[in-house]
């Protein structure tokens, strides 16, 4: 039986695991010191208490940095929960309609629309023909281009009116 092969852990390589003969340094002041030895910048930063940390390891050569490596990983993972906490999930919601629609009808819709746009989601305007409406699709073409209309200054149309099957399906997005 074969051993698993050993991973790399996640993250940046710090102290000894940098295995590069020079490194550009940066001291824990923030300035650069310039290309040294790896071995010279790893005792520079166990005199300090610090731990010699890989910034860019992609640079020739590759460019390390002397500080509190808990303390690095803790600010990282405060902007991680950070950046999660601001992302705003868009989500598709769905307003079913019927081509001779009634105008309060209409207009307490509208009033859903607007209320989902503000909210930042997205709105998929589904209109339902029934036995014989299908011979009379202008008229839901007709809804799809005054629900276009009314919501022209804030949202824009992401999927035009389209047919799936007994339905007319158009997608809105805020602007």
């Amino acid at each position: 039986m074969k051993a698993a092969p050993e991973r790399e852990p996640a993250g940046p390589r710090i102290n000894e695991h940098i295995r590069v003969r020079e490194i550009r340094l940066i001291d824990e002041t923030g300035t650069n010191v310039g290309v040294v030895t790896t071995i010279d910048a790893r005792t520079k930063a166990h005199e300090l208490g610090l731990d010699l940390v890989e910034i860019v390891p992609d640079g020739v050569p590759p460019v390390c940095k002397i500080m509190d490596f808990g303390k690095f990983k803790f600010q990282e993972q405060k902007k991680q929960a950070e950046a999660r906490k601001r992302q705003k999930i868009v989500e598709l919601k769905e307003i079913k309609m019927r081509p001779g629609i009634d105008d309060h009808d209409y207009d307490v819709k509208m009033r859903s629309v607007r209320r989902f746009f503000e909210e930042g989601d997205k709105v998929k305007i589904t209109l339902r023909f029934r036995g014989r409406e299908m011979a009379h699709t202008s008229l839901g073409m007709d809804v799809l281009k005054r629900v276009k209309a009314d919501v022209e200054p804030i949202a824009k149309v992401e999927s035009e009116p389209r047919f799936e099957g007994r339905q007319m399906i158009m997608i809105l997005a805020p602007k």
